[in-house]
Protein backbone atom coordinates (compact mmCIF):
# COMPACT_ATOMS: atom_id res chain seq x y z
CA UNK A 1 0.00 0.00 0.00
CA UNK A 2 1.73 3.85 -1.11
CA UNK A 3 2.36 5.51 1.73
CA UNK A 4 0.25 8.97 2.18
CA UNK A 5 2.13 11.82 1.13
CA UNK A 6 2.93 14.97 4.09
CA UNK A 7 0.73 17.43 3.87
CA UNK A 8 3.46 19.91 3.02
CA UNK A 9 4.88 17.59 0.30
CA UNK A 10 5.61 19.84 -2.55
CA UNK A 11 3.81 16.97 -4.56
CA UNK A 12 0.25 17.47 -2.72
CA UNK A 13 0.52 21.31 -2.49
CA UNK A 14 1.52 21.70 -6.05
CA UNK A 15 4.12 24.00 -7.18
CA UNK A 16 3.88 27.90 -5.84
CA UNK A 17 3.67 29.09 -9.38
CA UNK A 18 0.68 27.34 -10.57
CA UNK A 19 -1.21 28.27 -7.40
CA UNK A 20 -0.24 32.22 -8.30
CA UNK A 21 -1.38 31.69 -11.70
CA UNK A 22 -4.79 29.85 -10.38
CA UNK A 23 -5.43 32.69 -8.19
CA UNK A 24 -4.76 35.30 -11.36
CA UNK A 25 -7.10 33.14 -13.24
CA UNK A 26 -9.58 33.17 -10.79
CA UNK A 27 -9.07 37.66 -10.35
CA UNK A 28 -9.46 37.79 -14.02
CA UNK A 29 -13.06 36.13 -14.21
CA UNK A 30 -14.32 38.15 -11.45
CA UNK A 31 -13.38 40.84 -12.99
CA UNK A 32 -15.17 40.37 -16.08
CA UNK A 33 -18.18 38.87 -14.25
CA UNK A 34 -18.16 42.42 -12.39
CA UNK A 35 -17.80 44.20 -15.70
CA UNK A 36 -20.54 42.35 -17.60
CA UNK A 37 -22.92 42.39 -14.91
CA UNK A 38 -22.54 46.39 -14.11
CA UNK A 39 -26.23 46.99 -14.93
CA UNK A 40 -27.25 44.28 -12.03
CA UNK A 41 -24.41 44.98 -9.76
CA UNK A 42 -24.29 48.54 -10.12
CA UNK A 43 -27.48 49.80 -8.77
CA UNK A 44 -27.17 47.09 -6.08
CA UNK A 45 -24.49 48.80 -5.05
CA UNK A 46 -25.97 51.98 -4.59
CA UNK A 47 -28.65 50.90 -2.60
CA UNK A 48 -26.37 48.61 -0.93
CA UNK A 49 -24.47 51.97 0.51
CA UNK A 50 -28.08 53.80 0.53
CA UNK A 51 -29.48 51.07 3.30
CA UNK A 52 -26.13 51.15 5.26
CA UNK A 53 -26.72 54.99 5.90
CA UNK A 54 -30.53 54.38 6.36
CA UNK A 55 -30.39 52.02 8.95
CA UNK A 56 -29.56 53.49 11.96
CA UNK A 57 -32.79 55.74 10.82
CA UNK A 58 -34.75 52.74 10.83
CA UNK A 59 -33.25 51.51 13.55
CA UNK A 60 -34.01 54.98 15.35
CA UNK A 61 -37.65 54.67 14.78
CA UNK A 62 -38.12 51.16 15.78
CA UNK A 63 -36.65 52.39 19.20
CA UNK A 64 -39.55 55.02 19.14
CA UNK A 65 -41.79 51.81 18.55
CA UNK A 66 -42.68 53.02 15.25
CA UNK A 67 -43.59 49.61 13.18
CA UNK A 68 -40.93 48.11 10.52
CA UNK A 69 -43.21 48.87 8.12
CA UNK A 70 -43.74 52.39 8.37
CA UNK A 71 -40.28 53.37 9.45
CA UNK A 72 -38.80 52.17 6.75
CA UNK A 73 -41.54 53.63 4.39
CA UNK A 74 -41.21 57.24 6.34
CA UNK A 75 -36.75 56.41 5.67
CA UNK A 76 -37.28 55.63 1.76
CA UNK A 77 -39.73 58.77 1.36
CA UNK A 78 -37.09 61.39 3.09
CA UNK A 79 -34.99 60.27 0.98
CA UNK A 80 -36.77 60.44 -1.76
CA UNK A 81 -38.05 63.99 -0.98
CA UNK A 82 -34.61 64.84 -0.22
CA UNK A 83 -33.28 63.68 -3.88
CA UNK A 84 -36.00 65.05 -5.90
CA UNK A 85 -35.80 68.47 -4.53
CA UNK A 86 -31.73 68.17 -5.40
CA UNK A 87 -32.24 66.62 -8.18
CA UNK A 88 -34.69 69.89 -9.73
CA UNK A 89 -32.51 72.37 -8.13
CA UNK A 90 -29.74 71.13 -9.85
CA UNK A 91 -31.46 70.21 -13.19
CA UNK A 92 -32.13 73.92 -13.23
CA UNK A 93 -28.23 74.61 -12.78
CA UNK A 94 -27.03 72.65 -15.02
CA UNK A 95 -29.38 73.58 -17.88
CA UNK A 96 -27.83 76.54 -17.59
CA UNK A 97 -24.53 76.09 -16.85
CA UNK A 98 -24.83 74.43 -20.46
CA UNK A 99 -26.30 76.79 -22.28
CA UNK A 100 -23.71 79.12 -21.03
CA UNK A 101 -20.84 77.02 -21.46
CA UNK A 102 -20.09 77.93 -24.69
CA UNK A 103 -19.76 81.07 -24.39
CA UNK A 104 -17.47 80.48 -21.08
CA UNK A 105 -15.20 77.93 -23.30
CA UNK A 106 -14.84 80.46 -25.91
CA UNK A 107 -13.43 83.25 -23.07
CA UNK A 108 -10.53 80.80 -21.64
CA UNK A 109 -9.57 79.61 -24.81
CA UNK A 110 -9.22 83.25 -26.06
CA UNK A 111 -7.45 84.02 -22.45
CA UNK A 112 -5.36 81.12 -23.55
CA UNK A 113 -3.99 82.73 -26.68
CA UNK A 114 -3.45 85.96 -25.10
CA UNK A 115 -1.52 83.93 -22.55
CA UNK A 116 0.73 81.98 -24.99
CA UNK A 117 1.10 85.35 -27.84
CA UNK A 118 2.44 87.44 -24.45
CA UNK A 119 4.97 84.79 -24.01
CA UNK A 120 5.88 84.57 -27.38
CA UNK A 121 6.15 88.07 -27.22
CA UNK A 122 8.78 87.27 -24.67
CA UNK A 123 10.82 84.61 -26.30
CA UNK A 124 9.41 82.46 -24.92
CA UNK A 125 8.33 79.48 -27.18
CA UNK A 126 5.09 77.72 -26.20
CA UNK A 127 4.51 75.58 -29.17
CA UNK A 128 5.88 72.51 -28.05
CA UNK A 129 4.09 72.87 -24.47
CA UNK A 130 0.56 72.86 -26.08
CA UNK A 131 -1.03 74.37 -29.54
CA UNK A 132 -3.55 76.99 -28.04
CA UNK A 133 -4.54 77.39 -31.97
CA UNK A 134 -5.96 74.13 -32.57
CA UNK A 135 -8.30 74.26 -29.20
CA UNK A 136 -11.65 74.13 -30.57
CA UNK A 137 -14.57 75.58 -28.42
CA UNK A 138 -17.25 73.84 -29.87
CA UNK A 139 -15.39 70.69 -30.02
CA UNK A 140 -14.86 70.85 -25.97
CA UNK A 141 -18.95 71.04 -25.53
CA UNK A 142 -19.85 68.40 -27.69
CA UNK A 143 -17.47 66.11 -26.18
CA UNK A 144 -18.76 67.15 -22.56
CA UNK A 145 -22.15 66.82 -23.96
CA UNK A 146 -21.03 62.90 -25.35
CA UNK A 147 -19.62 62.17 -21.73
CA UNK A 148 -22.67 63.24 -20.34
CA UNK A 149 -24.97 61.46 -22.75
CA UNK A 150 -22.97 58.20 -22.40
CA UNK A 151 -23.56 58.40 -18.95
CA UNK A 152 -27.08 58.52 -18.98
CA UNK A 153 -27.14 55.54 -21.90
CA UNK A 154 -24.62 53.55 -19.05
CA UNK A 155 -27.59 53.06 -17.20
CA UNK A 156 -30.10 52.81 -19.59
CA UNK A 157 -32.18 56.28 -18.23
CA UNK A 158 -31.80 57.69 -15.18
CA UNK A 159 -35.43 57.00 -13.97
CA UNK A 160 -35.47 53.24 -14.69
CA UNK A 161 -32.16 53.49 -12.56
CA UNK A 162 -33.12 55.30 -9.54
CA UNK A 163 -36.09 53.28 -9.71
CA UNK A 164 -34.20 49.48 -9.52
CA UNK A 165 -32.34 51.27 -6.49
CA UNK A 166 -35.52 52.34 -4.55
CA UNK A 167 -36.68 49.11 -4.90
CA UNK A 168 -33.46 47.16 -3.94
CA UNK A 169 -33.05 50.02 -0.99
CA UNK A 170 -36.67 48.83 0.39
CA UNK A 171 -36.02 45.24 0.25
CA UNK A 172 -32.44 45.74 2.08
CA UNK A 173 -33.80 47.77 4.82
CA UNK A 174 -36.75 44.66 5.34
CA UNK A 175 -34.31 41.65 4.78
CA UNK A 176 -31.67 43.78 7.65
CA UNK A 177 -33.61 44.11 10.08
CA UNK A 178 -34.10 40.75 10.65
CA UNK A 179 -31.05 39.33 9.12
CA UNK A 180 -29.19 39.54 12.61
CA UNK A 181 -31.39 37.38 14.20
CA UNK A 182 -31.32 34.85 11.43
CA UNK A 183 -27.96 34.68 11.38
CA UNK A 184 -28.12 33.76 15.08
CA UNK A 185 -30.09 31.47 14.57
CA UNK A 186 -28.14 29.59 11.47
CA UNK A 187 -24.54 30.22 12.71
CA UNK A 188 -25.36 30.04 16.46
CA UNK A 189 -25.06 32.74 19.26
CA UNK A 190 -21.74 32.67 19.81
CA UNK A 191 -20.48 31.53 16.35
CA UNK A 192 -17.19 33.80 15.33
CA UNK A 193 -18.69 35.03 12.02
CA UNK A 194 -21.56 36.79 14.22
CA UNK A 195 -18.94 39.41 15.77
CA UNK A 196 -16.97 39.79 12.77
CA UNK A 197 -20.00 40.38 10.00
CA UNK A 198 -21.07 42.98 13.16
CA UNK A 199 -17.33 44.51 12.84
CA UNK A 200 -17.30 44.89 9.73
CA UNK A 201 -20.73 45.99 9.21
CA UNK A 202 -20.40 48.89 12.34
CA UNK A 203 -16.93 49.64 10.86
CA UNK A 204 -18.54 50.34 6.95
CA UNK A 205 -22.03 52.91 8.68
CA UNK A 206 -19.11 54.74 10.54
CA UNK A 207 -16.87 55.62 7.88
CA UNK A 208 -20.05 56.22 5.35
CA UNK A 209 -22.01 58.14 7.88
CA UNK A 210 -18.92 60.14 8.71
CA UNK A 211 -17.70 60.52 4.92
CA UNK A 212 -21.56 61.30 3.29
CA UNK A 213 -21.55 64.03 6.43
CA UNK A 214 -18.01 65.65 5.69
CA UNK A 215 -18.77 65.73 2.23
CA UNK A 216 -21.88 67.36 2.83
CA UNK A 217 -20.50 70.27 5.06
CA UNK A 218 -17.63 70.36 2.04
CA UNK A 219 -20.37 71.22 -0.60
CA UNK A 220 -22.23 73.87 1.66
CA UNK A 221 -19.14 75.89 2.40
CA UNK A 222 -17.75 76.21 -1.11
CA UNK A 223 -20.82 76.59 -2.96
CA UNK A 224 -21.42 79.51 -0.20
CA UNK A 225 -17.83 80.71 -0.83
CA UNK A 226 -18.05 80.67 -4.42
CA UNK A 227 -21.71 82.51 -4.23
CA UNK A 228 -20.44 85.30 -1.60
CA UNK A 229 -17.48 85.89 -4.42
CA UNK A 230 -20.18 86.31 -7.20
CA UNK A 231 -18.77 82.92 -9.13
CA UNK A 232 -21.61 81.76 -11.23
CA UNK A 233 -23.41 78.46 -10.86
CA UNK A 234 -22.68 77.75 -7.33
CA UNK A 235 -25.06 75.15 -6.62
CA UNK A 236 -23.17 73.10 -9.39
CA UNK A 237 -19.66 73.81 -7.81
CA UNK A 238 -20.86 73.16 -4.16
CA UNK A 239 -22.80 69.64 -5.73
CA UNK A 240 -19.23 68.89 -7.65
CA UNK A 241 -17.19 69.73 -4.38
CA UNK A 242 -19.99 67.20 -2.13
CA UNK A 243 -19.42 64.37 -5.24
CA UNK A 244 -15.61 64.71 -5.63
CA UNK A 245 -14.72 64.47 -1.84
CA UNK A 246 -15.38 60.91 -1.26
CA UNK A 247 -12.42 60.83 -3.90
CA UNK A 248 -9.16 61.69 -1.32
CA UNK A 249 -6.41 64.07 -1.96
CA UNK A 250 -7.45 63.82 -5.71
CA UNK A 251 -10.70 64.78 -5.46
CA UNK A 252 -10.63 68.17 -4.17
CA UNK A 253 -8.34 69.45 -7.02
CA UNK A 254 -10.59 68.12 -9.39
CA UNK A 255 -13.33 70.23 -7.70
CA UNK A 256 -11.64 72.73 -8.04
CA UNK A 257 -10.26 73.35 -11.08
CA UNK A 258 -13.39 74.79 -13.13
CA UNK A 259 -14.78 77.50 -10.19
CA UNK A 260 -11.47 78.84 -9.90
CA UNK A 261 -10.77 79.17 -13.78
CA UNK A 262 -14.80 80.44 -14.67
CA UNK A 263 -13.47 83.25 -11.70
CA UNK A 264 -10.08 83.74 -13.90
CA UNK A 265 -12.23 84.36 -17.04
CA UNK A 266 -15.14 86.28 -14.96
CA UNK A 267 -13.38 88.18 -12.59
CA UNK A 268 -9.89 88.20 -13.03
CA UNK A 269 -6.51 86.47 -11.44
CA UNK A 270 -6.93 88.11 -8.33
CA UNK A 271 -10.60 86.86 -7.11
CA UNK A 272 -9.54 83.51 -9.04
CA UNK A 273 -6.96 83.56 -6.02
CA UNK A 274 -9.57 83.86 -3.31
CA UNK A 275 -11.57 81.14 -4.91
CA UNK A 276 -8.28 78.78 -4.90
CA UNK A 277 -7.39 80.13 -1.32
CA UNK A 278 -11.07 79.17 0.21
CA UNK A 279 -10.63 75.66 -1.41
CA UNK A 280 -7.42 75.16 0.25
CA UNK A 281 -8.43 76.03 3.72
CA UNK A 282 -11.67 74.70 3.54
CA UNK A 283 -10.39 70.91 2.42
CA UNK A 284 -7.28 71.39 4.64
CA UNK A 285 -9.91 71.93 7.72
CA UNK A 286 -12.01 69.62 6.85
CA UNK A 287 -9.73 66.73 5.41
CA UNK A 288 -6.83 66.73 7.80
CA UNK A 289 -8.62 67.88 10.96
CA UNK A 290 -12.48 67.78 11.21
CA UNK A 291 -12.54 64.48 9.13
CA UNK A 292 -9.61 62.12 10.87
CA UNK A 293 -11.04 63.57 14.58
CA UNK A 294 -14.47 61.69 14.27
CA UNK A 295 -13.07 58.77 11.49
CA UNK A 296 -9.70 57.91 13.25
CA UNK A 297 -6.55 57.97 11.52
CA UNK A 298 -6.61 54.34 10.21
CA UNK A 299 -9.73 55.36 7.66
CA UNK A 300 -6.99 56.48 4.77
CA UNK A 301 -5.95 55.31 1.55
CA UNK A 302 -2.03 55.10 -0.35
CA UNK A 303 -2.64 58.04 -2.79
CA UNK A 304 -1.78 55.23 -5.29
CA UNK A 305 -4.58 52.69 -3.96
CA UNK A 306 -6.75 55.95 -4.80
CA UNK A 307 -5.59 55.99 -8.24
CA UNK A 308 -5.01 52.34 -9.37
CA UNK A 309 -8.90 52.61 -7.46
CA UNK A 310 -10.33 55.50 -9.88
CA UNK A 311 -8.80 53.76 -13.37
CA UNK A 312 -10.16 50.23 -11.93
CA UNK A 313 -13.59 51.21 -10.74
CA UNK A 314 -14.04 53.46 -13.89
CA UNK A 315 -12.94 50.74 -16.32
CA UNK A 316 -15.18 48.40 -14.65
CA UNK A 317 -18.32 50.73 -13.88
CA UNK A 318 -17.89 53.65 -15.98
CA UNK A 319 -18.58 56.98 -14.14
CA UNK A 320 -20.41 56.31 -11.57
CA UNK A 321 -18.02 53.19 -10.61
CA UNK A 322 -14.95 56.03 -9.96
CA UNK A 323 -17.73 58.11 -7.74
CA UNK A 324 -17.75 54.75 -5.87
CA UNK A 325 -14.19 53.21 -6.38
CA UNK A 326 -12.84 55.06 -2.48
CA UNK A 327 -15.62 54.23 -0.65
CA UNK A 328 -15.72 50.10 -2.28
CA UNK A 329 -12.23 50.22 -1.84
CA UNK A 330 -12.43 51.43 1.87
CA UNK A 331 -15.33 48.93 2.22
CA UNK A 332 -12.29 45.99 0.94
CA UNK A 333 -9.78 47.42 3.85
CA UNK A 334 -11.97 47.52 6.33
CA UNK A 335 -12.69 43.98 5.68
CA UNK A 336 -9.47 43.06 5.65
CA UNK A 337 -8.94 44.66 8.75
CA UNK A 338 -11.27 42.60 10.60
CA UNK A 339 -9.14 39.42 9.63
CA UNK A 340 -6.24 38.58 11.53
CA UNK A 341 -5.05 36.52 8.35
CA UNK A 342 -5.50 39.08 5.65
CA UNK A 343 -4.92 42.70 7.88
CA UNK A 344 -1.63 43.16 6.38
CA UNK A 345 -3.21 43.42 3.24
CA UNK A 346 -5.23 46.56 4.63
CA UNK A 347 -1.98 47.84 6.06
CA UNK A 348 -0.38 47.36 2.49
CA UNK A 349 -3.61 50.34 1.14
CA UNK A 350 -3.08 52.71 3.83
CA UNK A 351 -0.95 55.86 3.75
CA UNK A 352 2.51 55.86 5.12
CA UNK A 353 2.41 58.17 6.88
CA UNK A 354 0.11 55.90 9.55
CA UNK A 355 2.40 52.88 9.75
CA UNK A 356 2.54 51.79 13.59
CA UNK A 357 6.50 52.10 14.67
CA UNK A 358 8.86 49.35 14.07
CA UNK A 359 9.43 47.20 16.98
CA UNK A 360 13.69 47.17 17.28
CA UNK A 361 14.99 43.70 16.18
CA UNK A 362 16.42 41.33 18.73
CA UNK A 363 19.78 40.07 18.66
Amino acid sequence: MAEALPSDSPARSGPLGARWLLVAAAVVVVVAGLRAAAPILLPFAVATFLALLSFPVVAWLVGLRVRLSLAVLVTVLAEVGLLLVAGLVMSGAFNEFARAAPGYLEQIVRRLREAAAALELRGVDVSDWFAVERIDPSSLVDFAGGVLGGTVKGVASVVSFMTLILIILVCLLFEGAGLPEKLRRALGPSDRSLRYLAGVTGEIQRFLGVKTTVSAVTGVLLGTWVWALDVPFPLVWGMLAFLLNFIPAIGSILAAVPPVLLSLVVHGPGRAAIVAAGYLVVNFLLGNLLEPLFMGRRFGLSTLVVFLSLMFWGWVWGPIGMLLSVPLTMIVKITLEQSPDLRWIALLLGPNDRLPPLEPLED
